[in-house]
């Protein structure tokens, strides 16, 4: 059954401060109560709410009001983050939101910390990841994440905006998106090989088929000229 509860901040994809939503209970027990963004819609939290408004709307617009400040000297932020990878680009490990806020924290001056780190799920491959930092319910900035083995890697990356992975066919390093297009090629090739292959066995088939057609002609033939013997006898 779901839980009522009312907002003490913007909560995305659910309502501003004040409004009173329904919630699965796991979401409200387990994320919205203990961190404080929602209090259970009870009589007595509800008169709560009304009774603090005023003092909560003028806490939060000063909280706002400083992540504005933080966000300008955040917004559009290039974090390179040196890690060791495979040659194609998959990580011995992965970077976390942790190592992004630390990472972040030291290129922009402003302390960043995990929970304002928008990260689903940790990077395992070197790249380019655009990413969003959450500085207040209601300020959320971009940024991107740089990931590759090298300062030269990051260089390359940054300038073509693709991921630097091993071509094996030539031992050298290449953007990903060449690497797909060489993929497709030899894809393309290794069909093209099948089909030829296959003609090829057919060919065969065919040329074996006519062989032993032609092999039963003269035995044929050699029953004739013996029928035409024995009655000339």
């Amino acid at each position: 059954m779901p839980t009522q509860v009312i907002l003490l901040e913007r909560v995305e994809n659910l309502g501003a401060m004040g409004d009173v939503v329904s919630v699965k209970p796991g979401y409200a027990r387990n994320y919205l109560l203990p961190q404080a963004k929602a209090l259970r819609a009870t009589k007595e939290n509800v008169a709560y709410y009304e009774a603090q408004k005023a003092h909560l709307q003028k806490a939060n617009a000063e909280k706002k009001s400083e992540a504005e400040k933080l966000a300008k000297k955040i917004e559009g932020t290039k974090v390179v983050m040196i890690r060791q990878a495979s040659e194609g680009g998959q990580l011995y490990g992965s970077v976390t939101s942790r190592d992004i806020a630390e990472a972040l924290s030291e290129a922009s001056k402003v302390a960043v910390t995990r929970g304002q780190v928008a990260l689903n799920q940790n990077f395992k491959t070197i790249g380019l990841f655009p990413m969003d930092v959450v500085l207040h319910p209601e300020v959320k900035v971009k940024i991107t994440i740089n990931v590759a083995r090298t300062p030269d890697e990051a260089e390359i990356q940054a300038k073509t905006g693709k991921a630097v992975i091993a071509d094996t066919r030539g031992g050298k390093q290449a953007p990903a998106a060449d690497a797909k297009a060489s993929m497709l090629e030899d894809s393309a090739l290794a069909n093209e090989q099948a089909e030829a292959d296959e003609e090829a066995k057919e060919a065969a088939a065919s040329a074996e088929k006519a062989a032993k057609k032609a092999a039963k002609k003269p035995k044929k033939a050699d029953g004739a000229e013996g029928d035409a013997e024995e009655t000339a006898a």
